[in-house]
């Protein structure tokens, strides 16, 4: 049974994630942590929460966890995760953990381990957290040399700084730009609003309150979610909308006219400005740094990273993947097409608001309206499908649907040019692409296409949806012989 999903441990809050499941995984932590400094001093952890209602009750099992593994705690309250893992990167602490579940609705909570230098806990490293778990031998400190626990207020403050020393403040706050912010209730409400106001912007904040019940929108910033924001641009006369996801480390964009703006076409328009940048500071004979994005990202930023000159590398889907890649071929940009943008001068992380900053320094010093971002990069069309498997495993259903479409005959009936299996399998066709892969944190199996039209990429997703029914179907009447 695997604990860990695409980010993080994650379940229903206080029914699949309880506070002895959470207790637990924070000794199996722990014991990792100890195990990997035996001969030096014992680990101090920062610990941190969103603004879930339940991240109290789970926060105090993780702190008891770590502590009784002779682990020392600096509990940093309710931080953003990028603000806890600017402080894991830059304070006296050896690895972090934040009980958060990010965009999830509001029933769930989980939790997500740091490694010590501010990233994510590599894929390796959760596995073995996760033998720890499952085999329960757990490193138990005698009563006299059990963890120390202190608190660190300052942990945001010291996070807006950092974003702030990278940001052309000048420039920013000469527009006086005016920005429309919904932070959800989520823990961007402790900081966003206040990073805006340092960059001499005029804000006006929808559900700025941390409040874990999430009373104004689920946690997760999609468009459908966004129609008052989107009004109060309009009366406000706004520059800019801004969403945060719960934990903040996702943004997502609405232009000065109200209209939601792709997150795969700020993706790489974020990205063309970052390689531009990147490109003027290098010295004679020195080389671009490389992309990194992951297989389900629009062709977009391809384009724009090869337009610059600049190497692309894909991976899973998963910030973990992403950065760990960044951090492998010492990218200069990277991140997902869903809002999650990493800026690896600053932390190799997904940082919604240090994208926030970037996106209005890029518009003060070009000149721009947020509509200009939408004209900057190729126009490709994308199609999303999430497909249900009662009763059978979507990664049993995956597994057969692999073997099956990359035999010489399935390729021949379907007509693509080739296929990858990085994470899931990826089709490409002359005109596009169709990926199948099943969910890292639902169970179900999703659909991914892009083509250079609409009715192309909903033909991809109605090819995907077959090819998923087929083997399901296929798994279920054997299953149905079987019992019989």
């Amino acid at each position: 049974m695997a604990l860990f999903g695409t980010n993080g441990v994650r379940g229903l809050a206080n029914k699949e994630l309880t506070p002895e499941m959470a207790l637990k995984l924070a000794r199996s932590f722990g014991t990792f942590l100890v195990n990997k400094n035996r001969f030096s001093v014992l680990p101090k952890v920062a610990v941190g929460t969103d603004t879930r209602i339940t991240g109290t009750m789970l926060k105090n099992a993780v702190i008891s966890g770590l502590l009784s593994s002779g682990i020392s705690v600096v509990d940093l309250g309710i931080v953003p995760t990028p603000s806890l893992q600017y402080y894991v990167k830059n304070e006296s602490v050896d690895a972090g953990l934040v009980v958060t579940a990010s965009h999830n609705p509001r029933e769930y909570n989980g939790i997500k381990l740091i490694a010590g230098d501010g990233t994510e806990f590599s894929r390796e490293d959760e596995e073995a957290v996760e033998d720890i778990y499952f085999s329960e031998k757990f490193e138990w400190s005698d009563w006299s040399k059990t963890g120390e626990f202190h608190v660190d207020s300052n942990a945001n403050d010291a996070y807006i700084h950092g974003i702030l020393s990278l940001t052309d403040q000048q420039t920013v706050s000469g527009r006086k730009f005016r920005v429309v912010v919904d932070t959800g209730s989520g823990a961007g409400s402790l900081t966003l609003p206040v990073l805006l106001q340092k960059l001499g912007c005029q804000v006006l904040t929808i559900g700025a309150q941390p409040d874990g019940t999430f009373p104004w929108r689920n946690p997760e910033p999609l468009p459908e979610y966004l129609g008052e924001m989107s009004v109060l641009i309009r009366m406000f006369g706004g520059d800019l909308g801004v969403a945060q996801d719960g934990d903040a480390d996702r943004a997502v964009f609405m232009d000065e006219r109200g209209e939601f703006i792709d997150e795969e076409i700020m993706l790489a328009t974020i990205g063309k400005f970052v390689l531009q940048k990147e490109k003027e500071s290098l010295k004679a004979g020195e080389k671009l740094g490389p992309v990194v994005t992951t297989v389900s990202t629009s062709g977009r930023l391809t384009d724009v990273a090869k337009e610059a000159g600049a190497d692309i590398f894909y991976t899973k889907i998963g910030s973990i993947d992403v950065g760990r890649k960044m951090t492998e071929t010492c990218a200069v940009y990277g991140g997902e097409g869903n809002g999650g943008m990493i800026f690896p001068k600053h932390q190799v992380c997904r940082d919604g608001a240090m994208a926030i900053a970037f996106v209005l320094e890029a518009m003060a010093k070009n000149n721009l309206k947020a509509s200009d971002f939408k004209k900057m990069v190729p126009e490709y069309h994308n199609a999303k499908s999430k497909i249900k498997t009662p009763g059978v495993d979507p990664k049993i259903v995956m597994k057969k649907l692999t073997k099956d479409v990359m035999s010489p005959q399935k390729k021949k009936e379907i007509g693509y040019v080739d296929a990858e299996t990085i994470d899931g399998v990826k089709l490409r066709f002359k005109n596009g692409w169709l990926l199948i892969r099943p969910s890292g944190t639902e169970p179900m199996i999703r659909v991914a296409t892009e083509s250079k039209t609409k009715e192309e990429a909903e033909s991809f997703i109605k090819l995907g949806e077959k090819l998923v029914a087929e083997k399901f179907n296929e798994i279920n009447s054997f299953g149905n012989e079987k019992q019989k």
